[in-house]
């Protein structure tokens, strides 16, 4: 691993996991500062790391670290191990902003994380879509900087590669199943669920605990599907939450507001409430869904309130946690299992 300043045992992992951004930012641009022909487009590079990595609730990088540290005991864990998880959680993190820099764009959204988003700024406009790719291109700089001395770094890349890709299936089926009309023939519960897993779960759940795994050096391929399978239902979970947010949740909370009903999405609301629905509500969700008009957006809201869509909502959580811990319960691998039971109480009755 490439030398760099090493975080004390016992700091606090999320002061360190800030700490280390700038760092990164520098070691990602200083070489392309320094050259008169790029450095421009490296400045502009480093702007938009600036604005579009670090801001979110990090969740997803410090779930790296975590993952460690319930895996290796203390006295195993050195300063580089620590500083290696450090960063293999900024490199989710990056994939995290390239995904929704790129996804702000495809959905014609407004804010992100209490901003505007990326694109919206005049003077950024369409050139987000290559933002987006420069903010990917740094992850593999990363990996190659810190790990390519270590035997497990194919593991790595083909780790990210994979889960770039799966998300990408993912982000496909979500377009082609909300195209620009409404065709409620295409929302099924099978189709939701094959949405969030690709789309969110993998790279959400699964790649930052595979990161960790891989990163102890742990060849279990047990360990992996028992991981693998609790984080699909742990991901699941955690987008059923964010669809209900997106419609119920405060935009002072949650940071952005919910367009999943203007921009025609197969959330889970709107697949509980056909799956309910009579013909004649069925025809105010056809009339109003997928429809950027705040009057009809109310109206299908109040379909959902209709439908007692927040009781159901409430039934679901519980029992899918009751499911999740069980399913963890089950999990003979128990520093993985303890894991995971923190990562579940985590996501459990969220609100933003």
């Amino acid at each position: 691993m490439a030398d760099a300043k090493k975080p004390k045992l016992g700091d606090n992992d999320a002061t360190l996991f800030d700490q280390l951004f700038p760092q990164l930012v520098t070691e990602l641009t200083e070489d392309g500062l320094a050259n008169d022909q790029t450095v421009d487009a490296i400045q502009w590079m480093k702007k938009s790391l600036e604005c579009n990595v670090p801001g979110g609730k990090r969740n997803r990088g410090l779930s790296v670290i975590a993952t460690v540290r319930l895996l290796v005991a203390p006295q195993e864990l050195s300063d580089e191990d620590i500083k290696g998880a450090l960063v293999l959680g900024w490199c989710v993190e990056f994939l995290q902003a390239f995904f929704l820099v790129a996804d702000d764009i495809m959905d014609d959204s407004v804010t992100r994380r209490g901003q505007p988003c990326w694109f919206r700024n005049p003077e950024i406009g369409t050139i987000a879509i290559n933002d987006s790719f420069m903010i990917e291109s740094c992850i593999y700089k990363l990996l190659k900087k810190y790990f390519r001395s270590q035997p497990y770094y194919a593991d790595l890349l083909d780790l990210m590669h994979e889960t770039t890709y799966d998300t990408e299936v993912g982000q496909t089926l979500d377009l082609i199943t909300a195209p620009s009309y409404v065709d409620f023939s295409r929302f099924s519960i099978e189709r939701y669920r094959a949405i969030v897993k690709y789309k969110t779960a993998i790279y959400s759940f699964y790649l930052p605990v595979a990161l960790a795994m891989t990163m102890t050096k742990n060849n279990s391929e047990v360990d992996y599907q028992d991981a693998r399978q609790v984080l699909m239902q742990m991901g699941e979970y955690f987008q059923i939450q964010d669809d209900f947010l997106d419609c119920f949740g405060d935009p002072k909370i949650t940071g952005k507001i919910g367009t999943d009903i203007e921009d025609n999405k197969c959330s889970w609301l709107v697949v509980q409430a056909l799956s309910i629905a009579s013909e004649e509500q069925k025809k105010v969700l056809q009339d109003n869904y997928a429809k950027n008009d705040q009057v009809a957006v109310q109206k299908v809201k109040d379909l959902y309130n209709e439908l007692n869509l927040k009781q159901r909502y409430n039934d679901y959580e519980e029992q899918s946690y009751a499911t999740l811990s069980e399913g963890i319960n089950k999990i003979a691998n128990q520093d993985l299992a303890k894991a995971l039971h923190v990562f579940a109480k985590r996501i459990y009755k969220r609100k933003a």
